[in-house]
């Protein structure tokens, strides 16, 4: 009995901290700055994406050909990368970085470049 309370207890205490990080996120981000500062950094992906496009076409369409042909060998070999809102998603090589950004597609099929990468946890 005594168990079950505390296992009560700690799930009430998970829930109240999840909600209250919750809260805390969306005040956050319903900011007017925050927006526009998403906003903002969504169209500097975009606009790396379509500059570097043309130079990177080769890398995407040969990562698009290792996830149909399901190429380990290949997929091994790319970058990690992650971006907060699509995923891991670059078609790069592992140690791009000081070279060229992140690039990859979005679920819309958008090219997007971005710099830095979202914590693995997934």
């Amino acid at each position: 009995m005594a168990n079950e309370g505390a296992q009560r207890r700690e799930t009430l205490a998970r829930q109240r901290e999840q909600w209250e990080t919750e809260t805390a996120l969306k005040a956050v981000m319903s900011d007017p700055e925050v927006q526009r500062l998403k906003h903002e950094i969504d169209a500097l992906e975009a606009s790396m994406a379509q500059e570097l496009g043309p130079i990177l076409r080769r890398f995407r369409e040969r990562y698009d050909r290792a996830i149909r042909d399901a190429d380990l060998d290949l997929l091994s070999r790319s970058c990690p990368g992650k971006h907060g809102r699509w995923g891991r998603i670059c078609v790069l090589d592992i140690g791009h970085e000081a070279e060229y950004p992140h690039v990859g597609t979005t679920s819309e099929g958008q090219p997007v470049a971005w710099v830095g990468s979202a914590p693995d946890d997934d």
